[in-house]
């Protein structure tokens, strides 16, 4: 293959990240169906805050640089990325509100893709799914709108995101990077080509369903052991006993895995266990073990409240229009990220017993949050005002040095979800 030219399709907390990264040694355009967003990151700011701005400014050119040796252009026309060889498609691979694999963002984007790809190029899909999803479900949508042949004509990859939101010390280019080609040609140039860019290094998958396999299995297997903690939770609630200490104590084997139980969302973990069972049940059978701990782990929000309620009636508080403040709405600390919060589910479940629930999130976006599910948040808090109990649901660094007791009436209750607040929570999850 000639000089690579790199087309990332979707510009959100994967594909900027990865679209900057190629940009330090490729020419890269960065292709989003949406306005706003790309407007942004050409004025050099990210809102979903992944890349910082003077990164970010340090990789933008002010025009397509495929023509150049490298850089970052950002764009919603789709004739900027014609002359690109490789295409890879970041978008999100969310649920219905069945939790079923909805794919219409994943193919809408091999749609664009079989509008402008050409002979011998490559297509990537780094989009989380079930085996077979890249062969099956997106390569005949190229086929059929490029009118190309696959493998002959064009040729395939999967290499799986690894991408931690808020996470600055693993970043994309820290992360070991799966990689996997349609033909073993194939997968030897899109493993070279992560491979120039991943200092972590790289593994080559035999082909493309064991990388698909392989990164389905990453999400399920934290969300199977997060459940299991979150149930050692219900259980040792009930006998007295605080659930952070006894996981401190176990945790004191060199073999014991670390896992604290918690609200557990996010575009990844929370959704992609449905993808692996989905495919499962195609293949007639029922998965016992991944569907439970789903099923545990979207039952945390409903518990949450009913122990904070618990704990208010102990109190002799009056329930119904009682106060109370919820630390946190995104679905995990030091990130913007609202998608699949399960944040979310404790203020509804609050509301439901007639409390009024007041959000404060110095991270979210409050248009955001309100588009999304309704619920108004607040970055910033009335110093006056005190509450009859306080949630801590996500652990945002700038909660943690703040005396809460401030904004608590006398005989309030705080309830530590994260147990980051030992010394003034009346409970931990």
């Amino acid at each position: 293959m000639q000089e690579f030219k790199i087309a990332v399709v979707g510009l959100g907390y994967v594909g900027l990240p990865l679209a900057r990264l190629f940009a330090t040694k490729y020419p890269v355009v960065g292709f989003d169906i949406n306005r706003k967003r790309v407007n942004e990151l050409m004025e050099g700011h990210d809102s979903t805050l992944e890349v910082e701005d003077d990164i970010l400014q340090s990789a933008l050119v002010k025009e397509n640089p495929f023509n150049n040796h490298k850089g970052l252009y950002c764009s919603c026309d789709l004739d900027d990325i014609k002359e690109a060889n490789i295409y890879i498609v970041t978008v999100p691979t969310p649920v219905d509100k069945n939790n079923r694999p909805d794919l219409t963002p994943l193919v809408k984007a091999s749609e664009t893709v079989g509008k402008v790809i050409g002979k011998g190029d490559i297509v990537i899909y780094e989009s989380t799914v079930y085996p077979g999803a890249t062969e099956e479900d997106c390569i005949p949508v190229v086929e059929k709108t490029s009118g190309l042949k696959f493998n002959k004509d064009f040729f395939a990859g999967y290499s799986p995101e690894r991408i931690n939101p808020g996470d600055k010390e693993h970043t994309v280019e820290k992360i070991k990077k799966v990689t996997s080609g349609s033909t073993p040609e194939t997968g030897k140039i899109v493993d070279n080509l992560y491979r120039s860019v991943i200092t972590a290094g790289t593994h080559l998958a035999p082909n493309i369903k064991v990388a698909e396999a392989a990164k389905v299995i990453e999400n399920s297997q934290r969300d199977i052991n997060i459940a299991f903690v979150n149930e050692l939770a219900k259980i040792f609630n009930r006998m007295g006993i605080d659930t952070h200490d006894v996981l401190e104590a176990a945790g004191t084997k060199w073999n014991f895995l670390h896992f604290k139980p918690g609200l557990v969302g996010g575009h990844c973990i929370g959704v992609d266990p449905y993808y692996l069972a989905q495919k499962a049940q195609e293949y007639g059978y029922h998965p016992e073990i991944i569907l439970a701990g789903r099923r545990m782990n979207d039952t945390m929000g409903e518990y949450v409240a009913s122990r904070v309620v618990k704990c208010m009636i102990q109190k002799g508080m009056c329930i119904k229009a009682a106060n109370v403040l919820v630390l946190g709405i995104t679905f995990k600390e030091n990130c913007p990220d609202v998608r699949n919060t399960k944040a979310v589910d404790v203020v509804r479940n609050l509301e439901e017993y007639g409390i009024t629930v007041t959000v404060h999130d110095p991270w979210a976006n409050p248009s955001e949050v309100v588009h999304e599910y309704g619920v108004e948040s607040f970055k910033e808090l009335s110093p006056d005002k005190k509450y009859d109990a306080i949630v801590l649901a996500v652990a945002h660094k700038e909660f943690l040095d703040i005396d809460w007791t401030q904004y608590l009436k006398p005989e309030g209750v705080v309830y530590d979800v994260k147990g980051v607040l030992q010394e003034i929570a009346n409970e931990r999850l």
